[in-house]
């Protein structure tokens, strides 16, 4: 396995270079960090160079950092993480790209490259608002059309904005206003000496 790794590492920092702004090794895995700017550049060699044979993107997704491990996170919050498949030489890797804008996360799509990245990027579009520049039908994919805001997003209302219920004077469903109280559930703590029979 650590050879196998070697390998990767090794054709990774030949074909991309200094396109790789942080390269880690974990728990058998290699991911990269590539800049916004060379996002699309970066797919193409992963897919097209011989050394490295990405033949598949087997998942998309967006990542809110903005409260990473319940401490602020400084820089970008929004990041895109690929995970990409070369079938020839039986090797993973994970690609991670930060959109530079916080107001209007958007990152180059890959739709082209991989056709799989379609519904993925629809995806994370309609979970967390990244806009995927390039992509030819970028639209939500989960929620309703009339759906206000990104619900994986930390910012996000638990109770959401709107509440959808049958009305039964029009003899149709309809939108309106939450009308859930927000609140904060505590969890009760039994401290009873004797609680289960335990002495």
């Amino acid at each position: 396995m650590t050879q196998r790794l070697d390998n990767l590492q090794a054709a990774l920092e030949r074909v991309l270079g200094g396109t790789i702004k942080v390269l880690k090794r974990d728990r058998g895995e290699i991911s990269v960090t590539v800049d916004a700017a060379d996002y699309q550049r970066a797919a193409m060699l992963l897919r097209d160079d011989p050394a490295l044979a990405f033949e598949q993107l087997i998942d998309l997704c967006g990542v809110d950092y903005s409260d990473y491990k319940n401490e602020p996170w400084e820089g970008p919050h929004f990041c895109v993480v690929s995970h990409l498949l070369s079938i020839a030489h039986n090797w993973r890797l994970r690609v991670k790209v930060f959109a530079p804008d916080n107001e209007l996360p958007s990152v180059t799509s890959l739709s082209d490259i991989w056709n799989s990245a379609n519904w993925f990027e629809r995806e994370a579009f309609d979970m967390y608002g990244i806009v995927f520049e390039g992509h030819n039908d970028l639209r939500r994919i989960l929620t309703d059309y009339g759906f206000i805001g990104h619900p994986m997003r930390k910012d996000f209302p638990v109770s959401g904005h709107v509440e959808m219920r049958y009305d039964a004077e029009r003899q149709r469903v309809i939108y309106q206003p939450v009308s859930i109280e927000p609140r904060e559930n505590v969890p009760r703590i039994v401290r009873e000496d004797h609680y289960g029979g335990l002495h």
